[in-house]
């Protein structure tokens, strides 16, 4: 379902908002969902943090693990979720490895994804599957499929007795879609096989985004919720706690999950230390009004799209900040040509815009946040308007 396309409206800007990033006002950002952007408070935060580092370093690193649990603890709270089950890694691929690493995999067995999974996790299963004699199966999911029913039912098709490990995205980086619900991960979990959940969009955006139902559920933090770069999180059930397996040994390695995973000697840890800041930040906003405001101005951004640039909309789900449309073809059916059309559209346009190459027509996404407006996206529609007639 094609969801407000016709009456999407802009919505009025958040006045709390005003001066709240720093983000270049010659730049029309409307890729914030790649890397985020970091709101001012928290930028203070985190350089706070940098200074008390280097005035005293052996003291910073002495109670460090202390602190990152308790940095752990209130982000596990603005998760809605358990801080034992928790641990703050950089991002989800790396993530995704260690998800993958405590996962026993045996020759014959299929690890499951979609054509519509993050590039970078996607070849992590293939790696692993090459590893131990498994085999990655691609589970093709219709662009135009119209709701979750039908992701869902495109997923399962794929599954049968060899399934052993279903990497899902909990919301699609190329598409923006929902995948991984929870109708399909309690679905999964009663056919007996693994879950792992890439929900790299979930944080911020959704209010409680892990689902009980994950095995593996990692998140990055510095996408929708605030948080500097790079921060992230990995949320793993608790049958799965004592096998999980850290990238690296620790001085940390023998207490167990999460400080095994957490502890990686001399590294930046103020991003962790200041990611509670963006939660904070997010609830003093509130977390409703910037939902609307985030929802209502992606879906007149896609809508833009459609009537002046002539695109064709593709499905959204409700309440995500992010929309996409189909190019068309010809257009964006290559990495070669998605890295020319950002390139030429950041150059003719100076805007920032993510394309992901698709056969028959990239999928263009643009995402929105507090800093966007309606008109950023009517310059990028026009623009492309001329763009594509040559």
């Amino acid at each position: 379902m094609i969801e407000d396309l016709w009456t999407a409206e802009p919505p009025a800007p958040l006045p709390a908002a005003d001066g709240l990033f720093s983000v270049s006002s010659r730049t029309a950002h409307l890729n914030h969902g790649s890397f985020g952007a970091v709101p001012v408070p928290v930028q203070r935060v985190q350089e706070r943090l940098r200074v008390e580092h280097e005035r005293d370093p052996d003291g910073f690193f002495a109670d460090l693990p202390a602190r990152v649990a308790a940095a752990r603890a209130l982000i596990a709270a603005g998760l809605d979720t358990d801080p034992d089950r928790l641990a703050l890694v950089a991002n989800v691929t790396e993530a995704a490895a260690i998800a993958l690493d405590s996962v026993p995999l045996a020759p014959g067995d299929r690890i499951l994804v979609t054509d519509h999974g993050y590039g970078a996790v996607t070849r992590a299963a293939a790696r692993k599957a090459a590893e131990t004699g498994a085999e990655v199966v691609v589970a093709p999911v219709p662009l135009d499929a119209p709701d979750e029913h039908a992701v869902r039912e495109a997923v399962l098709a794929a599954v049968d007795e060899r399934t052993t490990v279903a990497i899902l995205d909990q919301l699609t980086s190329p598409t923006a879609r929902l995948v991984a619900g929870p109708a399909l991960l309690a679905e999964l979990r009663a056919r007996g096989v693994t879950t792992v959940v890439d929900g790299a969009h979930a944080p911020g955006m959704f209010p409680a985004p892990i689902d009980p139902n994950a095995d593996f559920w990692f998140g990055n933090l510095h996408k929708w919720a605030f948080a500097p770069r790079a921060t992230g999180v990995l949320a793993v059930r608790p049958e799965w706690t004592g096998r999980v397996r850290p990238l690296a040994l620790s001085w940390e390695h023998d207490k167990g999950f999460p400080g095994n995973v957490e502890w990686r000697g001399t590294c930046d840890y103020t991003p962790w230390l200041a990611a509670p800041a963006g939660f904070a930040l997010l609830r003093e906003l509130g977390h409703a009004a910037v939902a609307a405001h985030n929802t209502a101005l992606a879906g007149y951004g896609r809508r833009a799209l459609v009537e002046r640039a002539g695109l064709a909309p593709l499905p959204g789900t409700a309440g995500v900040w992010m929309r996409t449309v189909r190019l068309p073809a010809g257009h964006g059916e290559t990495e070669a040509q998605v890295r020319a059309l950002m390139a030429e559209v950041w150059q003719r346009l100076g805007t920032r815009i993510a394309v992901r190459p698709w056969a028959g027509g990239g999928v263009l996404r643009i995402s929105a946040q507090l800093y966007n407006r309606a008109g950023e996206y009517e310059r990028l529609a026009d623009g492309l308007a001329e763009l594509l007639k040559g």
